[in-house]
């Protein structure tokens, strides 16, 4: 889920900085450059590890900064197809499930990566939000009194990643569309352990008191 990247960048060193060591000068305008940005195939930007090594100090012309090339490695958030991963519930919608991670909330599951048969609750005050239900047992035989496993966002999520894609950049935003993401997580919770984690606590129980 995390990895060390190694980048070479060149950059451009303003002088209100100049007064400080030179690692930590460019260490803060690493930071301001890099963090909580998404790099195309690379993943997210979480912290600037090290910096490995530092070139140049070159002042152009009519520049009062100087321009150096560094070679720093990156923690970058990038979650591998099949990696699983416990989430919080953030939405809720006839679309399916919205995750956050706290520090990345881009995290989606469609209806059919919902456990099969699941049915959506609206709620009466905001009609397009509401819960998911997943009613057991119902995908063989309709049997009475089948227990209902809902997600309320109550507990944590454990979903399995089936896809990481890095939209491109739209020319133009459609009027009232979601916020533009680089990076954007499908998941699914349609496999046995995946969920809900009180689900499988609930069934151990079960199983025990069997």
């Amino acid at each position: 889920m995390f990895y060390l990247s190694l980048i070479e960048h060149t950059l451009r060193l303003p002088p209100h900085l100049l007064n400080l060591p030179l690692d930590e000068a460019i260490k803060i305008e690493l930071e301001a450059l890099f963090l909580d940005k998404v790099i195309a195939n690379l993943g997210l930007c979480i912290s600037v590890y090290d910096i490995r090594s530092i070139k140049g100090g070159f002042i152009y012309p009519g520049d009062g900064a100087s321009t150096y090339t560094v070679e720093f490695r990156l923690i970058v958030f990038r979650p591998f197809v099949g990696e699983i991963i416990v989430a919080k519930l953030k939405e809720s919608d006839a679309n399916g499930l919205r995750l956050s991670l706290g520090f990345f909330d881009d995290i989606y599951i469609p209806v059919h990566l919902l456990p099969i048969p699941s049915r959506f609750e609206s709620d009466p005050n905001n009609r397009n939000q509401g819960r998911w239900i997943w009613d057991f047992g119902e995908a063989e035989e309709a049997q009475s009194e089948e227990p209902r496993f809902v997600i309320d966002g109550m507990d944590q999520i454990k979903f399995r990643v089936h896809s990481v894609i890095y939209p491109s950049i739209p020319l133009e935003q459609p009027e009232n569309s979601k916020p533009f993401a680089p990076m954007v997580i499908t998941g699914s919770i349609d496999y046995d352990g995946l969920g809900p984690v009180s689900w499988w606590e609930e069934a151990e129980m079960v199983q025990e008191e069997s």
